[in-house]
């Protein structure tokens, strides 16, 4: 039997002190004036805050099928676990953090909405207002759900579960909700500069990237990496499987970010399915040019780069340009890991390559391609003389790149104080499935006994 100590005990400690706050929380009707709402629009965004959610266990899938087996259900595990973590968290203070009242236009006062309190009973979001509040903040949450999730493919195959837990709640309250403040709160520096990002190309796409290379350059080389072992991924259809959902979820991400069921959500759908189709087709027939085969792992990257590049740009741009801003975005990230990959820099899955620097594109490309004959509410970008919109995009871009990366640094320099980051180099070379969950992906592998002695296995471990 392992022995416990006394940092085993304190997940369980806050999730209680949390469980019994709760029951002390007043209860209050439900907002009055539904005539406020629309039926419609509460039906497309309940569909499009499912459809968001789909998108970790996507993501799981898609991350989990590209590392060797050994690593297969940590890694997966690491996204998925953020499906819980970070709905306790959003419910608690992240919510207040994001939408809150603004202080300054940089957080929101976390008593606004702490615990949800007022979330059922207060009235619509300003910029929502057909639809209760209650909707748009579980809307909110998914997309707070995925981001820190999308780290886990920088770090995989070397960090400890616990440490990284760790690191989802100090990323979510310290990064993500502040960076929404910024972005999507009509108060927040960023709304007010004008920067546009009608789906998270900044909050979730380039502050996941930027810290998944912080994370990266803190943990350090896995020992293959070193070596320059070639490891294969473990399963390809998962690969597949992982992209058609995380396809399909982005739907409701991109769509969805309308907030309403109108023309805006259909123009949204159809920029990222669009841009989606053109980055996967360029990143494979760029392959092809550079001598290489067509692969479906490349098409999925490709795609996957596609619905990052498109998500600040879906709500703002027509139809055709976003064909150009996923088939460049493509280019751009498949340079970007050829180059990476002659590096020491050990960004397992390249998340920065892909989501960081796909996020960058899309960022600049809306300064360009933005026109307020898609969107009313929107601007005009540089294409059509407004060159005041592209130097914003550039100022939020630098401006939210600088902060996560420094703050994630940060972030997991103080994590390895207090717990340490990475796992023993025998758990690394027996992998993390094993070592952090005594699971196993692949049959006839070694699994860790209760007494904490090592044991093989004839077949699935699952004790």
């Amino acid at each position: 039997m392992k022995k416990i100590s006394f940092q085993d005990y304190l997940p369980f400690i806050f999730l209680s002190i949390i469980a019994i706050i709760g029951i002390f929380i007043p209860s209050l009707p439900s907002f009055a004036d539904g005539g406020k709402y629309n039926s419609a629009d509460i039906a497309w965004i309940l569909v499009a805050s499912s459809l968001v959610f789909l998108m970790t266990p996507g993501l799981s899938f898609f991350y989990g099928g590209m590392v060797n087996k050994k690593n297969v259900i940590s890694t997966m595990m690491q996204s998925f676990i953020a499906t819980g973590i970070i709905s306790i968290v959003w419910l608690v203070v992240g919510f207040s953090l994001a939408f809150g009242k603004s202080v300054n236009g940089i957080i929101g006062d976390p008593r606004t909405f702490f615990m949800f309190q007022n979330v059922g009973s207060g009235a619509p979001w300003s910029l929502a207002p057909t639809i209760p509040l209650l909707l748009f903040a579980l809307f909110q949450m998914k997309f707070a759900i995925i981001t820190p999730a999308l780290v886990v493919g920088a770090v995989a195959g070397r960090i400890r579960f616990t440490s990284y837990v760790l690191f989802m709640v100090l990323f979510s309250v310290l990064i993500y909700a502040p960076i929404a403040h910024w972005t999507w709160h009509p108060d927040g520096i960023l709304f007010k500069l004008g920067v546009l990002d009608f789906a998270g190309g900044t909050v979730v796409h380039i502050s996941a990237g930027c810290a998944a290379l912080a994370g990266a350059l803190v943990l350090k080389r896995r020992k293959d990496h070193v070596e320059k072992k070639e490891l294969q991924p473990a399963n390809i259809p998962f690969v597949l499987l992982g992209t058609g959902l995380l396809w399909f979820g982005w739907f409701g991400f991109n769509a969805g970010s309308a907030l309403s069921a109108n023309a805006l959500a259909a123009t949204a759908f159809a920029t990222t399915n669009t841009a989606t189709a053109a980055a996967g087709l360029s990143w494979v027939f760029f392959d092809v040019i550079r001598g290489r085969k067509p692969s479906a792992l490349g098409f999925c990257i490709g795609a996957v780069v596609g619905l990052v590049a498109i998500t600040p740009a879906a709500g703002f741009v027509a139809i055709p340009q976003s064909i150009f801003i996923g088939f460049i975005a493509a280019i751009v990230s498949n340079v970007a890991v050829h180059w990476k990959s002659k590096t020491s820099i050990d960004d397992t899955l390249d998340v920065f390559p892909c989501h960081g620097l796909g996020g960058m594109v899309g960022m600049l490309l809306t300064g360009i391609f933005a026109t307020k004959t898609i969107n009313a509410g929107g601007n005009d970008g540089w294409l059509y003389g407004n060159f005041e919109l592209f130097k914003n995009q550039v100022l939020g871009l630098l401006l939210v790149v600088g902060y996560s990366f420094t703050v994630s640094y940060g972030i997991f320099k103080l994590i390895n104080l207090i717990h340490p980051l990475r796992v023993t180099e025998e758990e690394e070379e027996l992998g993390l499935d094993v070592s952090q969950h005594n699971e196993n992906y692949h049959p006839s592998l070694i699994s860790i006994s209760d007494n904490g002695s090592l044991k093989e296995e004839d077949e699935l471990v699952h004790s």
